[in-house]
């Protein structure tokens, strides 16, 4: 097809819009598009040409489209909601970028959590129809993070009276005994990362008084046997490293007006030789019960470093690799 037959089309960008918000300083936001579509683009003051390929023009029009709806919501347009509004257009699913990344879950100090992912829009939107939410992943991937956001949320809004936080303590490679100081002290490493997320979610001045008050609790698993949780939004983290019998404690433990999401990544097991992880098996034990979602992430949803995403990939390639049949040994034997 030459350039004269390739369809040509012209998207007028709205005045109301300023231009370098949607091409970026420098044009860096175009540069990260034109790679990322075989199409020619030419922009000449609001007006936006298009030539190339039927499919791929058409994909950056809606493409544009979405980033100027983003612009309009008064959220600032990054290289990084460029590529993630990119990713979600070429999953051709229904969903729309911008309704996807201008989600807010929850806003403090001037910043706002969202989910940046059509995997984690799919996931919160879970955690708000259902009662038990299940989110397995990888490291990065906003399973803990986005849960908790959403725990502060409710309880801001006071659809629970209280937020439960818990995680097993299980040895990651370290022994719990050998940790200085009381059984208190020891513990606190398990449950640190609760903290620090807490700390991007609420004023901190704050918390200390939430713990006091028991309106947040930040506990090892074992503290919940035996309890019935009412009005409370539970979130149980690292849940690869219960064993089946404590999956179901915790599971059970669930009382009215109450919602639990637990997170985990079933490739990160920590659990001694032999012990089967009840998050592994739970899905097969639940499949099919109301009320109950399974949400899977993937290296795709990593919102750390981009480099995260690279290392998990990586990782998931060698494990299947590693996991494949070896190719028999045709080769003819000796005879004696």
């Amino acid at each position: 097809m030459t350039e004269i037959d390739t369809p040509q089309h012209t998207v007028v960008v709205p005045a109301s819009v300023p231009m370098v918000s949607l091409l970026g300083p420098g044009d860096e936001h175009l540069d990260l598009i034109e790679k990322a579509f075989k199409a020619d683009i030419h922009v000449r003051g609001n007006e936006v040409t298009l030539r190339g390929e039927s499919a791929e023009v058409a994909l950056v029009e809606r493409l544009l489209d979405e980033l100027v709806t983003i612009i309009r919501t008064g959220q600032g347009i990054t290289p990084e909601t460029v590529e993630r509004a990119i990713g979600i257009l070429r999953t051709e699913t229904h969903e729309r970028p911008a309704d996807v990344l201008s989600l807010n879950i929850l806003s403090n100090r001037g910043r706002t959590i969202r989910p940046k992912t059509l995997n984690q829009k799919r996931y919160v939107d879970a955690i708000d129809k259902h009662t038990i939410v299940f989110g397995i992943g990888p490291a990065g991937t906003g399973k803990t993070y986005l849960a908790m956001a959403k725990a502060v949320q409710a309880l801001q809004n006071k659809n629970v009276n209280r937020i439960i936080l818990t995680r097993p303590a299980v040895e990651a490679g370290e022994r719990l005994g050998f940790l200085p100081g009381t059984l208190s002290e020891k513990i606190d490493p398990y449950l640190r990362p609760l903290y620090d997320a807490l700390h991007d979610m609420l004023d901190p001045e704050t918390i200390p008084k939430l713990l006091a008050a028991g309106t947040i609790e930040v506990a090892p698993l074992a503290y919940m046997r035996g309890r019935t949780l009412n009005d409370a939004f539970i979130i149980l983290d690292e849940a690869q490293n219960t064993s089946p019998e404590q999956m179901k404690m915790f599971l059970t433990r669930l009382g009215f007006g109450s919602k639990m999401v637990v997170t985990g990544d079933v490739t990160q097991v920590d659990l001694p030789s032999g012990t089967k992880s009840g998050l592994r098996i739970v899905e097969g034990i639940l499949d099919g019960i109301e009320d109950v979602s399974f949400n899977r992430l993937t290296s795709h949803d990593v919102v750390r470093h981009r480099l995260v995403g690279h290392i998990v990939a990586a990782y998931d390639a060698f494990e299947a690799q590693r996991q494949e049949p070896a190719e028999p040994d045709r080769r003819p034997r000796a005879t004696r």
